[in-house]
């Protein structure tokens, strides 16, 4: 299954072999280890290991495990995963991690848009959720800026390098959910407002010739 979502500054698409590389380089750091489940540290066999995993995952249709990829470079520099869908209950789970040096340059914030678009409009699922390990506290402002509401706090529900962490819950109905508009959902929505203008304007027009 070849599916592909276009962004603006990026893609999310399907793991290919020649990624692996990229994907080590941008998953190596500790930082990104800290509060993910990645494995630290991490080594290209890991990568290589985990492309075969998310092509096997992708044909059940249980998981769906993105590349971020960088438009302007084609290459792979975090990862966007839809996961524990539950299709009966029409909810999933969001993970995802981005490289260091992509850090603050809003790629996260359009990813967590592009895979909400997916997940509402594609799966037509209702509920979507993401759990945060305590104290990320920029994956908590992350996902509050795309209006994901806090639910609760899972006491010591991760165990990370030999430590306790809490869980917390956030959580976006379909209903919240409003995706960034397009270039052409722009032009038409400048077309209906000149429309609305110009017909002001006649009325306008005719009140005085009145």
């Amino acid at each position: 299954m070849e599916i592909k979502i276009k962004g603006e500054q990026i893609n999310l698409r399907k793991l290919k072999k020649s990624d692996a590389l990229s994907i080590y380089q941008n998953a190596k750091d500790f930082d990104i280890a800290k509060y993910t489940r990645l494995p630290y540290p991490y080594k290209l066999k890991n990568a290589e290991d985990f492309i075969k995993i998310t092509h096997q995952k992708i044909k059940k249709k249980k998981v769906f495990e993105f590349g971020i990829e960088l438009k302007e470079t084609k290459k792979i520099i975090g990862m966007m995963s839809l996961m524990n869908i539950d299709y009966n209950n029409k909810n999933a789970e969001i993970g995802y991690w981005l490289g260091k040096k992509y850090w603050g340059k809003k790629i996260m914030k359009e990813a967590i848009i592009l895979i909400l678009n997916f997940g509402f409009k594609k799966l037509k699922l209702i509920r979507i959720y993401a759990k945060v390990m305590h104290p990320n506290i920029s994956s908590i402002k992350l996902l509050e800026k795309s209006n994901f509401q806090y639910e609760g706090r899972m006491r010591r529900a991760t165990l990370r390098k030999g430590k306790w962490m809490d869980d917390l819950m956030y959580s976006i109905l379909s209903s919240e959910f409003k995706s960034k508009p397009t270039a052409q959902n722009l032009n038409s929505l400048c077309y209906a407002s000149c429309h609305v203008f110009l017909s002001s304007l006649t009325l306008i027009k005719i009140i005085f010739m009145i």
